[in-house]
Parts: C-alpha cells; structure tokens; sequence
C-alpha cells in the first residue's frame, strides 16, 4: 500500500489527537492521544500495516520530557547551533531546542505519522524544523553541533545501535543528549548531567509520575 500524502497524515494527526499543553514546559504544546493501543490500532489501518509500532509521536515520551527540561535549564547547549533531533517522535526535543535558541533543527524518524505530527506540533509552537524519513543508524552520523535522542533504549535491538552510532558521532565531535528513564538497555556507562521528576501519563509507563534523566557520551580517544 502506498503510503498516504502529507496532508491525509497530518488530518489523521488532527482528528485522533488534542493539541494538549505539555507539563513541565510552560507554552508548549503538541498533539496527544489519548489511547495508545487504539491510535496504534487506527494508525496501522492507514499506512496499511498488519503489526504497526507503538505511535511515539503521539505522546510526550519520560525521555523526551527530560531532553526538553534540560533545555529549557540549559539552552546554552543548543544556541546558535545545529541540532538533529534523532528517532524524533512528535517532535519535541526539537521543539524545544528551537525554541531555547538553535540556529536550526534537523528531525528525523522513520514513521511517515512521525512526519505529520512534527509538522504540526512545530507550527503550533512557533518554530519550524526541517524533517527527513529515514533510518540515519545505516549511514555514518551526519555533521551537528548536537544531537538529541529521547527515550530511544526501550528496545535491545534498538537501544544498541542507536548508542553504538551516538558514540560514533561523540568521537566526531557531538555533544549528544540522550534521555532516558532508567529503561532496561540503557547502558551503565553514559553520563548523568541531570534528573527531573517529570509527569507522563499510564497509558505509557508503570507511573503517571516518574524520574527520568538526560545523559551525554564521554568521547573516547
């Protein structure tokens, strides 16, 4: 099946979520579901796909809240520069880093709802952010001043390529912002540079209310 237009995703976006304040993050809004295995239900049927992932774009994920309050505290990490807002979701991390000072932000994910969602939780914040479709892990890490990666190692697999090519972007010069709520395959040894109680909802986690931190990569020699 084809995959639909930009503009029948982002109606899709429009009618199955709420444009809903983000707590924690004063002005800041994007579009919220309220059901997650209804809405991965829904979304299946409209790419056409038979076992859909988990939409990730249409919540506000506890990594993600932790890379955005991060920001917000420390928008000298991102002013003036390039950023990649990798496995982007709804946008967020991207969002934010925009809206705290950088020069211009790059989201990319592989979900073409991903797409849609970025594109309009970024006009109703304000902001723009190019988008690209694609998986970044099979290439060598693009050239940015920093990289931000929220909630990405809920998964084995996934979890160890993506810091597998974190690292390598590290060793090249990034400074990468990896959030993250003390999932399962996060690894031991990234650095802690803060923690926030942030609120997220049970529809995704064992809590409504749960700390989650932001960590970086010590670039190797």
């Amino acid at each position: 099946m084809p995959t639909p237009s930009p503009a029948r995703l982002r109606g899709f976006v429009r009618r199955h979520t709420r444009l809903t304040p983000v707590p924690g993050l004063p002005g800041i809004r994007v579009h919220t579901a309220d059901d997650v295995m209804a809405l991965c239900r829904l979304a299946g049927r409209e790419l056409g796909q038979a076992d859909p992932p988990l939409p990730f774009w249409a919540f506000p994920w506890a990594g993600g809240l932790a890379v955005a309050r991060y920001l917000v505290d420390h928008a000298d990490e991102v002013t003036g520069r390039d950023v990649l807002d990798v496995a982007a979701g709804s946008g967020l991390c991207g969002i934010v880093a925009m809206r705290s000072g950088a020069r211009a932000v790059s989201a990319v994910d592989i979900d073409p709802l991903a797409e849609a969602a970025v594109a309009l939780n970024a006009r109703a914040n304000g902001v723009r952010i190019d988008f690209a479709r694609r998986d970044l892990l099979t290439d060598p890490p693009p050239d940015y001043a920093v990289i931000l990666a929220g909630d990405v190692c809920y998964e084995e697999r996934m979890a160890a390529r993506m810091v597998d090519w974190l690292r390598i972007a590290a060793r090249r010069g990034a400074r990468v912002l990896l959030g993250d709520p003390g999932r399962t395959y996060l690894p031991a040894d990234l650095v802690c540079l803060a923690t926030y109680v942030v609120e997220t909802t049970c529809e995704l986690e064992d809590r409504a209310v749960k700390p989650s931190a932001v960590y970086t990569i010590r670039a190797e020699p």
